[in-house]
């Protein structure tokens, strides 16, 4: 059988070859001569498969890319507070190279423009690292996040410094809010060397796909970053991440998104897909033509928008019956599907209902593939109060997907790997209850 997804990518990539419009970025001499013509588009899914289409393995430089991974490593290596007392989280609704600060702290608006970027840039790895070092902290996280090793273009690095002269205004009125407290030029010099990090189509899906898959490489299995840091990050990158465009790209589009002006564009889906486009021709705001085209059509044909949840909290609980009758009775919730909190408190709803005369009372993860921290917690709490009420409560997990399955202080109960084993609980289960930390 063909491949489908990349024929679909291919496909896409034709549709939208024809659209000449915008320019490469004019104001960097090496970014200008780049090839008009590239195009590319890749998919990188959270178990580590790739597909792509076109230009995928062409190197360019990541740019403004750069700018939520670096926030991501300011973030963990730093902790959130200083970062947040350095840079808000507001969207600017003004271009990327915006003289944005606070009026009466001059603290940048939010790390996806300059002045937030370069802020981030002196806040990555531990403080008081020299220059080159903190550069080296910057490639070799950008690298964790792309499971390979990259490198920095030193010709692009020297024709933008040669340019530079706004982002040093934007450094020396932050040195003069003691935003920044490090030479201006010195913290320019780190901030371009990041933006000239080579990447390709493939290595950026690979990006976005580690920070949809809560900061863990699909492929090298690595934990970039923490889980709170993913977080934070996506969110600055839904309301922020495409500049003055922001807005009509939350509506229309709905992925957390990064655009960079040598033409690339990421987007990553928590707990679904990271995603790629490289076309260097640019609109006015600085995005990627064709690539903002690619994405408008990926989220319409494939329902990506994040705002387009299905209404799964009833579908948690496939059945609930009863197996057996009289004293050896069991009454089972067989729960299915991913469980947040709305389906959680499903089977609160269901849990409810349960007669006293029902003693035995399983809870059956076998068809869960995943519990979040809020509905573990509501389900142990469920089974804390059924014990209260003199139920004997069965957890089946066969797969173990919840961790710590200890219901607090007089709950108790036994795990089983199958239904069938309930009734040889005393030589099969563990227990969680009594001594045991949660």
């Amino acid at each position: 059988m063909r491949p489908i997804i990349p024929d679909y990518l291919a496909e896409a990539l034709r549709d939208v070859e024809p659209d000449t419009s915008g320019e490469p970025a004019g104001y960097i001499p090496e970014l200008a001569a780049a090839n008009p013509e590239r195009l590319g588009a890749a998919f990188a899914m959270i178990d580590g498969e790739v597909y792509g289409a076109g230009d995928i393995d062409t190197e360019f430089t990541i740019q403004s890319i750069s700018k939520p991974f670096v926030y991501a490593l300011a973030l963990s290596d730093r902790g959130f507070d200083p970062v947040l007392a350095k840079v808000g989280v507001e969207p600017s609704g003004e271009a990327f190279n915006e003289i944005s600060l606070e009026s009466d702290t001059g603290r940048p608006l939010n790390p996806m423009i300059n002045a937030g970027a370069i802020t981030v840039h002196s806040l990555a790895g531990t403080e008081g690292l020299k220059p080159r070092e903190r550069v080296e902290r910057v490639l070799h996280g950008l690298s964790a996040f792309a499971g390979r090793r990259l490198k920095m273009d030193e010709a692009v690095c020297v024709s933008e410094m040669e340019h530079a002269h706004r982002n040093l205004a934007i450094a020396h009125m932050l040195r003069n809010h003691n935003v920044l407290t490090e030479d201006p030029r010195v913290i320019v010099d780190g901030y371009t060397r990041q933006c000239s990090v080579l990447v390709t189509t493939r290595d950026l899906a690979m990006m976005a796909a580690t920070l949809a898959n809560r900061g863990k490489n699909p492929l090298s299995g690595e934990q970039v970053v923490p889980e709170p840091v993913v977080r934070q990050v996506l969110s600055v990158m839904f309301s922020c991440g495409m500049y003055d465009a922001a807005g009509d790209w939350a509506t229309q589009v709905g992925i957390p998104a990064k655009s960079g002006v040598a033409g690339g564009l990421i987007g990553a889906l928590p707990g679904q897909i990271g995603m790629a486009t490289f076309s260097p021709r640019l609109d006015g705001h600085g995005n990627s033509v064709r690539g903002v085209s690619l994405f408008e059509r990926f989220s319409s044909d494939m329902g990506l928008h994040v705002m387009e949840v299905p209404a799964a909290a009833r579908a948690v609980v496939r059945s609930h019956h009863v197996v057996g009758s009289g004293p050896n009775a069991l009454r089972v919730l067989q729960l299915q599907g991913g469980i947040g909190f709305a389906g959680a408190e499903r089977v609160v709803q269901e849990a409810m209902d349960i007669p006293p005369a029902d003693v035995r009372v399983a809870l059956d993860l076998t068809r869960v593939y995943s519990i979040d921290d809020v509905a573990r917690r509501v389900l142990l709490e469920v089974a804390r109060r059924l014990t209260l009420s003199g139920h004997e409560v069965y957890l089946v997990d066969p797969e173990s997907v919840m961790p710590d399955p200890y219901p607090g202080d007089d709950g108790r109960v036994m795990l089983v790997d199958h239904v069938d084993h309930v009734d040889r609980a005393d030589l099969h289960a563990t227990f969680a209850g009594e001594g045991q930390g949660g």
